[in-house]
């Protein structure tokens, strides 16, 4: 099949990677994705395993798309609907891009939708329910210029939500971006890593789950569970696949975290203990200042506030001189990996950057900045 992964902006190439570790064919990068062909086998191992997709859709049809006539016939006549959507089950419809006469997106869902249920009437006398939140089947159209690629989400819900998560904080980092990170920075599991304003624990989480081989849809739901050609012996193999992999008596080393508001890190801790590895993973309240480094060097890993969505920046400027300092004070030979998303700020720090890697956080632009601590 081809299909499509969506990416993070700014781990299109790692993204790729991971996708041909697990044995996807002819992977390219694209813009915020990347395509790929996939036998079933491995388009079910990507759902349990692939830890930077938001989503992964599965080809079923293209179709010359000049207009909203086009679309609503060639919808119609792309599929075997009487096979995939009984009127029992419930769909809903995904809308990226734009071409002529389509440039709304919630305007195309609804002509989608339209010649679904007109061809639903027409076979059976009776329609599906449009359930946004908890579909049967998850459709997703892509429009570009004049064509039109119809796919079948493999989730109702974004692939990052690992379901450890119940608590996070006012700006947390997606489990997927996390990942990314992480893997940008060349963690490799033989050294340290901590991470001085842990927050609600993402990155030093999505490390050491990475490190222990834990597949990160192992214990959620998918719909393709749902399709008219599931697999359940294939499913069930690529599951204890997935459980074989894991390590989880394997040593790692220290991975600490810290922050100064007990709350958050009562969070963290939560997260820490929802995702198994609080024998792994330790969280302190305090301030970074105050946390004692391990002595043999390692990685640093932080995301601190930009000023945008948590802080201002003149009580942050006081926060990146103090990162800088305690850094080169305590940290002489480590790795500082850090995100930033404000530039003024990142230059309190007094350091400068080895490496600076294009990302984007919930829609802001950041640098995924490296810092060689001297």
């Amino acid at each position: 099949m081809q299909a499509i992964a969506v990416l993070p902006q700014g781990l299109e190439e790692e993204g790729a990677k991971e996708l041909t570790t697990l044995g996807a064919k002819a992977v390219r990068p694209l813009r915020r994705a990347a395509a790929f062909e996939a036998d079933m086998a491995c388009f079910y191992r990507l759902h349990l395993q692939a830890r930077l997709p938001f989503r992964l859709l599965r080809e079923i049809a293209q179709f010359p798309c000049q207009g909203p006539k086009e679309l609503y016939a060639g919808v119609q006549s792309a599929f075997n609907w009487e096979r995939w959507l009984h009127p029992s089950m419930s769909f809903r419809v995904d809308v990226t891009g734009s071409g002529p006469g389509l440039t709304h997106s919630h305007f195309t869902a609804l002509q989608v939708k339209n010649a679904l249920i007109d061809l639903q009437r027409q076979l059976w006398g009776e329609r599906s329910d449009i359930d946004l939140q908890d579909p049967a089947l998850c459709l997703h159209l892509h429009l570009s210029r004049d064509c039109a690629v119809l796919s079948l989400d493999g989730s109702a819900g974004s692939l990052h939500r690992r379901g450890y998560r119940a608590a996070v904080g006012a700006a947390p980092l997606k489990e997927n971006l996390a990942a990314g990170l992480i893997k940008l920075s060349g963690w490799d599991g033989c050294v340290p890593l901590v991470d001085p304003l842990c927050g609600s624990g993402t990155l030093l989480i999505e490390a050491a789950s990475m490190k222990l081989g834990l597949a990160p849809g192992i214990q959620r739901s998918f719909l393709l569970e749902g399709w008219a050609d599931f697999d359940p012996q294939l499913w069930s193999e690529e599951q204890a696949r997935a459980k074989q992999r894991e390590r989880r008596d394997q040593s790692l080393p220290v991975i600490i975290g810290c922050d100064r508001d007990p709350s958050i890190t009562t969070q963290a801790k939560t997260n820490v203990a929802e995702a198994g590895l609080d024998h792994v993973v330790g969280i302190q309240t305090c301030n970074f200042r105050d946390l004692e480094l391990p002595k043999q060097p390692g990685v640093m890993v932080c995301n601190p506030p930009y000023g945008i969505r948590v802080g201002q920046d003149e009580d942050l400027t006081a926060l990146y001189e103090s990162l800088g300092q305690y850094a080169k004070q305590y940290a002489s030979g480590w790795q500082l990996w850090l995100l930033n998303g404000n530039p003024s700020l990142s230059r309190s720090l007094q350091m400068k950057a080895s490496r600076r890697i294009p990302v984007s956080n919930g829609g802001i632009e950041c640098r995924w900045l490296n810092y060689a601590i001297r």
